[in-house]
């Protein structure tokens, strides 16, 4: 494995989860932490864009005449993080605030949209503006999904490989020694 590509380029290849069983126990939990710290950087991410796309929706419709309220009244019903009826703050970890880089968005958009002022900056945008913003969050939000996917099924793989190797016994005594 490659450590000079990027952490999600080296889940996304086939030979990140291939002969696990060959893989030393540390090495194992050495992929398994870095898919745990992208799990949540890329959980972050959404939650951004979630928050952004969400804002940008309201816009649309208050431009549209269907919302009525300006978008700070609306403000705390826009951003509540109520669907799963838990929060959790993926800051308790350090991360980087820059977006990954994915191929095929626009990347002046999601960084027009990302931009500390993208509230102050909202009503100057016109309609178009904000479509266009919104079509390439949407698609960015997708592309952030597919590699969260690709996360998970990478450590449920390598979740059953340390379990395994628990349960019958093969980790070696040194290697168990050091659990994470």
């Amino acid at each position: 494995m490659t450590q000079h590509r990027r952490r999600i380029d080296q889940v996304m290849d086939t030979d990140f989860t291939s002969a696990l069983d060959s893989i030393a126990l540390d090495d194992l939990r050495a992929r398994r932490e870095m898919l745990d710290d992208l799990d949540t950087e890329l959980s972050y991410y959404r939650r951004i864009l979630h928050g952004r796309l969400d804002l940008l929706d309201f816009e649309l419709r208050r431009r549209s005449g269907a919302e009525t309220r300006s978008i700070l009244e609306a403000l705390p019903e826009i951003l509540a993080d109520t669907p799963s009826g838990k929060t959790t703050n993926p800051l308790d970890k350090a991360l980087s605030l820059d977006l990954p880089e994915l191929a095929g968005t626009g990347r002046r958009e999601i960084d027009q949209a990302l931009d500390d002022n993208f509230l102050a900056k909202l009503p100057m945008l016109d309609t178009d503006d904000l479509t266009r913003i919104r079509d390439s969050l949407t698609t960015t939000e997708a592309a952030v999904s597919d590699q969260r996917r690709a996360v998970y099924d990478a450590h449920d793989l390598i979740t059953a490989e340390l379990t395994r190797r628990y349960r019958d016994g093969s980790a070696s005594p040194d290697e168990l020694l050091t659990t994470s």
